[in-house]
């Protein structure tokens, strides 16, 4: 079966989500591509993918042949009788909000003709397209995946797919901004690029060990945690250590998830020398993005930023490489900082890192420095390393 994917704002790096975690990738627009599942993909309890796993990707469908006999054939199998909510997201190259519309009206108006209960007329509410696509605000309020007798319906030339899931956009919020312990000097870590970053490792076994050496306020590790591996972090700072702690404590009581993980397994230490305890099965991070800036650096100060930060991160993957084994993914956001025509300047240390034992991950559908997280205008950009052990 294909399974649909409408790609976030960042669409390389939902890509590369992708790529790391499903088979057969086919890009058909800007905003969407198809995959098939594998043996190791993250799947929910109905055996389709989990929405709930992918931070790069928006909306989640499956394709089917007829949305019509789809709908009839579901609120048969379910005995649903109360009021159908359709949505039609029209991805086609030349849609509109007219032919979203258009389409749904037509589907409307064959389900009302048809017999579906004896002797009960369909009772259909078509939510108002602005735009071609629903958005997923809209779908996700509206409840168009997670409830019986509603369904987002997404036509792309003359295939039709049913939405399966939608980002919460709300948990998001609430992971990112009611955690006890927040520091926004140090940066914020989006719990979706944390997601990102764990699933750009590639599968891994059940209950695997993540490390996060550069844990900060433990964004991250809670995010490895809520997928069920088990999190494993450093600091430099005692204050962090501390602010993870209290975030991952926060985080497992608020989900009451049945774990065996140790959410004590949090420490001091410096990523340039220390020594961590064994198993380490994947590394995701975010390392040292240098100096909080606000305006585009002079040369100067660009300088000795880039220095700063490329002296811990060589520090870093140097130490490490002994206490991995070949193979061992570790995947990392690094900084890279606005100049002032527009681009950004990187640290472009991956012939570097190669030559110390690295193999850089090669993607089918983009490049490796297509892999660069950021907000328009945001000064301090993160380029996603994606590395594996020799």
């Amino acid at each position: 079966m294909d399974y649909l994917a409408v790609l976030g704002r960042q669409k390389n790096i939902s890509l590369a989500e992708l790529e790391s975690l499903f088979d057969k990738i086919l890009v058909l627009s800007p905003k969407l591509a198809t995959f098939k599942l594998t043996k190791y993909s993250p799947v929910n309890k109905a055996g389709e993918p989990d929405i709930n796993r992918l931070g790069g990707v928006m909306k989640l469908a499956k394709e089917i042949k007829n949305p019509l006999e789809y709908i009839i054939n579901d609120i048969k199998s379910s005995n649903y009788n109360g009021k159908i909510i359709i949505g039609v997201s029209d991805y086609s190259k030349k849609s509109s909000s007219k032919t979203s519309q258009r389409w749904a009206l037509d589907l409307k108006a064959k389900l009302k003709k048809t017999e579906v209960i004896p002797d009960k007329k369909l009772s259909v509410r078509i939510l108002a397209n602005k735009n071609a696509d629903l958005s997923t605000a809209t779908v996700y309020h509206n409840h168009l995946c997670s409830k019986p007798g509603h369904f987002e319906i997404i036509h792309f030339n003359n295939r039709w797919f049913v939405g399966i899931g939608v980002q919460d956009i709300n948990a998001y919020t609430a992971r990112d901004q009611a955690r006890p312990a927040r520091d926004t000097k140090v940066g914020m870590l989006p719990p979706k690029l944390a997601q990102i970053l764990i699933n750009l490792c590639g599968p891994l076994p059940k209950n695997a060990t993540v490390l996060d050496p550069f844990c900060g306020t433990g964004v991250v590790l809670q995010e490895a945690y809520l997928m069920g591996y088990r999190p494993y972090g450093t600091d430099l700072s005692e204050r962090m250590v501390d602010y993870s702690l209290r975030n991952l404590t926060w985080i497992a009581k608020n989900h009451q998830q049945e774990s065996t993980q140790n959410l004590s397994n949090i420490s001091v230490g410096d990523a340039t020398n220390y020594t961590w305890n064994q198993p380490i099965d994947a590394v995701a991070c975010e390392g040292y993005l240098g100096p909080p800036m606000s305006l585009t650096p002079t040369d100067i100060k660009l300088k000795v930023a880039k220095q700063e930060c490329k002296t811990i991160i060589l520090g870093f993957l140097k130490n490490i490489l002994p206490q991995i084994t070949s193979g061992t993914p570790i995947v990392m956001a690094i900084p890279a900082w606005l100049r002032p025509d527009g681009h950004y300047q990187r640290l472009n240390i991956l012939d570097e890192i190669e030559s110390m034992g690295y193999n850089v991950i090669k993607y089918n559908n983009l490049s490796q420095r297509d892999l660069l997280y950021y907000r328009d205008g945001q000064v301090v950009a993160r380029e996603i390393i994606v590395l594996r052990k020799k």
